[in-house]
């Protein structure tokens, strides 16, 4: 049972509890013998851990050299403030131990909706869709299990919005479910193509996310970013489909590439028609929202608004 969470800790006090390694960073010299960093995470937050070695570097190695990213540690510690951060510090000896049996909710936080439904709901929005070569596409998604099961735990993010398991899928459906407000609106949106932009403009954070003890980015995540491996995943569906047409096509690869909505915010172009638009702006409807919610939502204050770097002041009543 985890004891103690990050968003938890306070400075000067003694803590023993569970934690995932996110990261950990090389041996260091320091004045009274070798050191390391990890970085450490659970479903509220992360911090930093400094373990104080003595002058003994194989030792201290053999500690370094047992601890893998994605271990969950049992940590025994006291919480100081650095730079203006919490970090725990260990002393050389059993201030951390490997765990084997643990709770992963405790560390991953998953969505309050439950998975399985909110997947059959996507699939019922997308066996909806009529047009043909589409409808071909939609079944060669869902016949890959392995992109199933990944879609079922991805998150949408690594912290702003939907950062949990089946996050992606919440984020998408709640476009969908949005962008049939706005064919009701506007009546002359093909609603086939935003759904299936709405399915497909996040798909390549299946690649860009490990989702383990903690949600980390990929080496092929970082260096290519999840527009790039999304193109990547569509065109390899679509190459499966003899005789898909060029137009629709490169219109839904369009999609995945703009749906930041310019260059500045990292799309490669800006939406160039009314459904790459209509998944550009509900995309950051929903995300927007999410964030206003779950600020409001974990908000520890008894006044009645909170200011955040990211949004400014935030209205809590």
């Amino acid at each position: 049972m985890k004891e103690k969470f990050i968003k938890d800790l306070e400075e000067n006090e003694k803590i023993e509890s569970e934690f995932s390694v996110k990261y950990k960073k090389p041996l260091r010299p320091y004045k009274n013998g070798w050191m390391f960093v990890l970085g450490l995470s659970d479903k509220t937050g992360e911090i930093e851990a400094k373990y104080w070695g003595g002058k003994d570097k194989d030792f201290v190695k053999s500690v370094y050299d047992q601890i893998s990213t994605g271990d969950v540690l049992r940590i025994s510690g006291g919480i100081s403030e650095f730079n203006g951060r919490l970090q725990i510090n260990l002393e050389e000896g059993g201030s951390l131990k490997k765990v084997e049996i643990f709770d992963i909710e405790d560390f991953v936080e998953k969505s309050k909706k439950n998975v399985e439904e909110m997947f059959n709901d996507l699939k019922k929005e997308l066996d909806e869709i009529k047009n043909p070569d589409l409808k071909k596409l939609v079944d060669v998604f869902f016949e890959d299990k392995e992109f199933v099961e990944s879609l079922k735990k991805t998150p949408a993010a690594m912290y702003y919005h939907h950062a949990y398991i089946g996050g992606l899928l919440e984020h998408s459906l709640n476009m969908i479910k949005l962008g049939k407000t706005l064919k009701e609106r506007y009546g002359f949106l093909d609603l086939d193509l935003i759904k299936f932009g709405c399915f497909i403009h996040d798909i390549g954070k299946i690649k860009e996310f490990d989702v383990t003890t903690n949600i980390k980015q990929s080496r092929r995540g970082l260096l290519r970013g999840h527009m790039s491996l999304g193109e990547e995943i569509l065109i390899e569906k679509i190459s499966k489909i003899d005789g898909f047409p060029e137009d629709l096509k490169h219109k839904l690869l369009h999609i995945i590439i703009s749906h930041h909505g310019s260059r500045e915010n990292g799309s490669v172009l800006p939406p160039m028609f009314p459904e790459a638009a209509a998944v550009y702006y509900l995309d950051e409807l929903d995300s927007k929202i999410r964030q206003y919610v779950d600020l409001k939502e974990n908000a520890e204050t008894d006044d009645f608004h909170i200011w955040t770097k990211r949004f400014g002041q935030i209205y809590l009543e």
